[in-house]
């Protein structure tokens, strides 16, 4: 996909002191207008993916591949390229709001000081702006003097939208922004993001655990086991016809969003660690269609099939429709 916003391609990331890479030979790209669902386990390697894209792996993190952001090779950026990056082309709204807002300064601060600091602006102006994007986010009467313990989770996850919509991106990362949020409050948020991003046009990386989530309100989905993408496709076929046995587990362990409800089938055992090797399929001990001396030796590359879509298992033939066939 040419002119991606997001465009990364094998990237290897490691840590001091890790058995595996946290991410190894990652590929992923989110085009302007395009809702893109990253999908997993915690500790899967989404967070991380997300981070790369800002520069914001933590000390001692070793990375291979590429990462570009807008055109721009974040891997090779310095530090103000990246800040350039960060105060324009691309946001990221953070899963939990109070964690991301200094508790003892007012809202006022937060959506002004980068406007003030990075662009220049003078304070009534960047206030200005503060009150339009409190309104676009649906806080119209929301008093910049107010702190955040003042407000609820709702309200305060909000702020922090108007907050990454500040340097007017192009992108917005969205690692599980709903996650500290209750079920209605929940809809709410979703349904802000998706019609900004409409309105704006914006390319948007949709972090979650959710599967059924991400199918609904997404256009591809990829999704991620162990630090790599196990299988991605459009959100359609992915919910229709899952492919990789992970998929199918995590699809079958999810309530639906609509429809009947369903017996669920929780995926057995628990996510590798990244003190845990992984030679082989890392997903091998906790599949039912594993091989024995196959799936525990052979790493499954990522395999195009039909329909726009990728699978990363030896048994992805078999485990699709007969009408299916794989690429030469």
């Amino acid at each position: 996909m040419s002119g991606a916003l997001l465009d990364i391609e094998e990237l290897r990331v490691e840590l001091p002191g890790a058995a595996r890479p946290v991410l190894d030979g990652v590929s992923l790209r989110v085009a302007a207008g395009e809702v893109v669902g990253l999908v997993g386990e915690s500790g899967s390697g989404k967070s991380v993916t997300a981070r790369s894209a800002l520069g914001l792996l933590p000390p001692g993190a070793r990375q291979r591949g590429r990462v570009l952001v807008d055109g721009q090779d974040v891997l090779t950026a310095d530090r103000a390229a990246l800040r350039g990056l960060r105060s324009g082309a691309v946001s990221m709204i953070f899963q939990d709001p109070r964690a991301g807002i200094n508790p003892v300064r007012r809202i006022g601060d937060f959506l002004t000081e980068p406007l003030r600091l990075t662009h220049r602006w003078p304070r009534r102006r960047a206030e200005e702006r503060a009150a339009e994007l409190l309104a676009a986010v649906g806080l119209p009467d929301l008093r910049l003097d107010r702190y955040p313990h003042e407000l609820s989770g709702g309200m305060l996850q909000r702020v922090m939208i108007a907050g990454a919509l500040a340097g007017e991106p192009r992108l917005l990362l969205c690692d599980e922004p709903t996650t500290a949020l209750d079920v209605s409050t929940q809809a709410e948020i979703l349904a802000l993001l998706g019609g900004l991003q409409r309105e704006r046009g914006l390319g948007l990386l949709l972090i979650t655990h959710d599967i059924e989530l991400a199918a609904a309100g997404c256009d591809r989905v990829y999704v991620m086991y162990a630090g790599r993408i196990v299988e991605h496709a459009p959100a359609a076929e992915l919910f229709g016809h899952p492919r990789h046995p992970y998929t199918m587990g995590l699809l079958g362990s999810t309530p639906p969003l609509r429809g009947p409800l369903k017996r669920l089938e929780p995926v057995p055992g628990t996510p590798i660690g990244l003190d845990q090797a992984a030679p082989g399929c890392a997903f091998a001990a906790r599949c039912a269609h594993a091989q024995a001396g196959r799936c525990e030796t052979a790493v499954p590359e990522l395999l195009p099939l039909a329909s726009g879509r990728a699978v990363a298992c030896v048994r992805a033939v078999e485990l699709a429709e007969p009408a299916e066939e794989v690429r030469s």
